[in-house]
């Protein structure tokens, strides 16, 4: 097969400013060194690490052992997740979450506050007669109560599964029972949009599909809406509670114990449990929340990320509370009441770390791209994007309206499998690029591979993205399904490289550009094409606000392209056949005659998850006209399948 071919050009380039440099937590001298370390010695490179961030009960003699695909890190070592994100910070007077509701209710909590309200749920728990390695779904919005109840079990030992609130019961049961889950936590119900979401019954719902392994179903009355109250099965969180302050002593974990299971979701067929371990996990969490975001002690950290993805485990929860920092979380819909929610909450609050969806961006933008000028964003000190590819436009409004000029984007790439970032800027040291998320992150090693498994070293010559040597918060496996795990992940290079999935290049100066999913490769007239490319060559165009490619059979071109493309909404009267066909130059103009779309259709949104991601599996069903497949159950709107089919 070919090299998938590169035609985005970009010139623009961003230094970190001076201020932000004589205070970063990493310097050009601080980051060599750590590259050096980790060529000379990984084993040494990591174990320091591990001493330096962690606090252990016992100390761990090895530091990686095993062979592909079944890798083990500081297998001797013991410690608790919990206790590292909670006990080491308390009688320090820090506030460690504050919590904003759709409402606009506040509510602040302490590392004190946080450490007893654990204990007490752990107590709670213990007393249900659940034990070390007992599975338990958390089926909640992103309030302080989810995250108590995930480090509770951590706290425990017990292997929690957090199911994003947006997922339909039959998604929900079909969890349950793969990781056959004794406990459920949920709430009555939540807000978005101003609607109650009635969680508690779509819990029903799942539960009288038949989950044989659910002893009871843990309710914490969020809204206090009325709901099915089954004394066999159901209690309330607040009713199990100690009356009395509780203390629970930690749970002395192996570094390998399962910390939790998430499930990947959007693909078809049987969702994937992905399974991290604990003391693996732990250090990548805390080192990249240190590295990459420079958390300091008095920052305020809003990742907008909903705790039902790995996102919201590792830069909401588990990460920034191990370093013992200062999370916001906002438990509502990112347009409710009105479409400036985000500015007026870094306003208020102070927000002076914001991370968010390139997806999120380009809606905001969309929104009103003036709208962050009515507020003061001044708190703000450094900007990231996490999710998907952000394009140049989207990059450059970012990081000119909502960073003022004035604040590093960090651009990052990773996975729910890797656990926590790979590739990314590190603010103080990295010049960036819009587009790019730079470079691989010390200790990682990345390859862009062939199919054929030659390695590529010309420049912007695109293949398979693959990490080629292990890490320490690499997935351990698929939970029930050791041959998925060695097929998705590793088969493909013969056990030699960790298979990512996604396509990349690198440019003149070494910075990776993800092209986008290997199955979303566009092969027209022989040349291969990462559909990110022509996704953001489309966005460029001043009317357009989002855009997304995918492939149909053609007769002719083996593939031809198929774009899907929303317009800002003061040029929505330009989705015309006319402006349809401006555009499809305008690709030309910018990529090349052999990356126009051969069609184009235009819509309201596209189909995307609650999270801010664009399912373009979804689009490729409509484009190729296929029955729709797999799980719609996370969609914002299902009614965008019908308006894009009824297009065609």
């Amino acid at each position: 097969m070919k090299n998938i071919e590169s035609k985005l050009k970009e010139s623009r380039s961003y230094k970190p400013n001076n201020t932000f440099v004589a205070q970063s937590n990493l310097t050009v001298n601080l980051l060599e060194q750590l590259h050096k370390s980790y060529k000379n010695d990984s084993d040494a490179f990591w174990g320091k690490l591990a001493r330096q961030n962690i606090d252990w009960i016992k100390d761990f003699k090895t530091i990686c052992s095993g062979e592909a695909p079944f890798y083990k890190w500081f297998e001797e070592g013991k410690l608790n997740v919990s206790e590292n994100c909670l006990d080491r910070y308390i009688n320090k007077n820090k506030l460690a979450i504050i919590h904003i509701s759709e409402d606009d209710k506040k509510k602040s909590i302490s590392y004190d506050d946080l450490y007893y309200l654990v204990n007490n749920f752990s107590y709670a728990l213990k007393q249900q007669g659940l034990i070390k390695g007992d599975r338990v779904i958390i089926y909640m919005p992103t309030t302080p109560e989810a995250i108590i109840a995930m480090l509770s079990c951590a706290r425990l030992g017990l292997i929690h599964s957090v199911v994003f609130a947006g997922f339909s019961s039959e998604s929900l049961q079909n969890r349950i029972n793969d990781c056959k889950a004794k406990i459920i936590i949920t709430v009555d119900g939540f807000k978005r949009n101003g609607k109650i979401i009635k969680a508690k019954e779509t819990v029903d719902q799942a539960l009288s599909m038949g989950c044989p392994s659910i002893r009871n179903c843990i309710v914490f009355k969020n809204l206090k809406n009325k709901i099915e109250f089954n004394k066999n099965i159901d209690i309330y969180w607040d009713e199990i509670l100690s009356s009395k302050q509780q203390i629970v002593k930690p749970e002395i974990m192996s570094s390998e114990d399962l910390l939790f299971i998430l499930y990947t979701s959007g693909s078809t067929g049987k969702p994937k449990g992905i399974m991290h371990t604990t003391a693996g996990y732990l250090l990548n969490s805390i080192i990249t929340n240190k590295w990459v975001f420079d958390l300091k002690e008095n920052d305020i950290f809003w990742c907008t990320a909903d705790i039902g993805w790995i996102t919201g485990h590792s830069y909401v929860v588990y990460g920034p509370l191990a370093t013992g920092s200062t999370i916001l979380i906002y438990d509502g819909a990112p347009t409710y009441p009105d479409v400036d929610r985000f500015w007026d909450i870094i306003e208020k609050n102070k927000v002076t770390v914001f991370y968010t969806a390139p997806t999120a961006i380009r809606t905001l933008m969309k929104l009103g791209e003036n709208l962050p000028d009515k507020y003061n964003l001044e708190s703000l000190r450094l900007l990231g994007t996490v999710g998907e590819p952000i394009n140049p436009k989207a990059w450059v409004w970012y990081h000119n309206k909502i960073g003022n000029s004035n604040c590093p984007i960090v651009d990052t790439w990773w996975q729910t499998e890797t656990g926590a970032n790979m590739i990314a800027p590190i603010p103080g040291v990295t010049k960036t690029v819009p587009g790019t998320c730079t470079h691989p992150l010390p200790g990682i090693d990345i390859g862009i591979i062939s199919d054929d498994g030659r390695e590529i070293t010309k420049a912007n010559q695109g293949g398979n993205l693959v990490i080629k040597k292990p890490w320490p918060s690499m997935l351990r496996g698929i939970w029930g399904d050791e041959t998925r795990y060695q097929k998705t992940y590793w088969k493909k290079f013969k056990n030699k490289y960790y298979v990512t999935g996604d396509t990349a290049r690198k440019d003149e100066d070494g910075n990776i550009w993800i092209m986008g999913r290997s199955d979303d490769v566009v092969n027209v007239s022989g040349h291969r094409l990462g559909t990110m490319e022509i996704e953001s060559s489309i966005v460029s165009h001043e009317y357009v606000a989002e855009a997304a490619v995918v492939s149909y059979k053609h007769e002719v071109k083996g593939e031809a392209i198929h774009a899907f493309v929303t317009l800002k909404n003061n040029y929505i009267d330009y989705m015309t056949p006319e402006f349809a066909e401006d555009l499809r130059y305008w690709v030309k103009d910018k990529i090349g005659s052999i990356a126009k779309p051969e069609r184009i259709s235009f819509s309201n949104a596209l189909p995307k998850t609650r999270s801010g991601k664009i399912m373009r599996r979804l689009l490729r069903n409509i484009a190729r006209g296929e029955n729709i497949s797999g799980d719609t159950s996370t969609l914002e709107n299902e009614n965008i399948l019908k308006q894009l089919q009824n297009i065609l």
